[in-house]
């Protein structure tokens, strides 16, 4: 009797790896077309795709569709951006891809994690709470267009959290 290959319903992750000058257009798009990404020039991509912030994208079929961008500061690290593209959200790509920036941080020192996200951006106040994120605070009139507070959200990063 031949043996057949398990059959999954799931799809691959993609893979995630360091952020490249090559991928700054690509991130770039993928920010314009994410509603709560922070809508940074192509440049400060390409700064952080330099070595000024720590960047990791996430690869499908040779194709970037998401980012994170992070920085460390002393003990803590703060998360800059995030954004996937739309086909391929709810897929566990920011997932992993935040999951490699705590990591990252972690090896690095840092023992806390921060980021600000919109007031009204509840899907992503949801899945940060997933990911252990607790409400650290408020910054009224953070962004704009429109004007809107930002909530500041943080977790510990503990080497068995992941």
């Amino acid at each position: 009797m031949e043996g057949r290959a398990p059959s999954s319903d799931k799809e691959k992750p993609p893979a995630v790896r360091r952020l490249r000058p090559g991928d700054v257009l690509a991130v770039s798009d993928i920010a314009l077309r994410s509603p709560g990404a922070a809508l940074w020039a192509p440049s400060d991509y390409e700064r952080a795709a330099s070595g000024e912030c720590d960047g990791w994208v996430a690869e499908k079929n040779r194709r970037v569709v998401g980012f994170v961008i992070a920085r460390r500061l002393a003990d803590e690290m703060e998360i800059l951006n995030l954004g996937v593209e739309p086909a391929a959200r709810r897929r566990g790509t920011a997932t992993r891809l935040l999951e490699a920036a705590l990591k990252f941080g972690l090896r690095r020192g840092a023992k806390k994690a921060f980021l600000e996200v919109r007031a009204s951006n509840t899907g992503a106040i949801a899945f940060y709470q997933r990911m252990s994120f607790g409400l650290e605070g408020r910054r009224p009139g953070y962004y704009t267009d429109p004007t809107e507070d930002a909530l500041v959200l943080s977790r510990q990063l503990v080497s068995d959290s992941f």
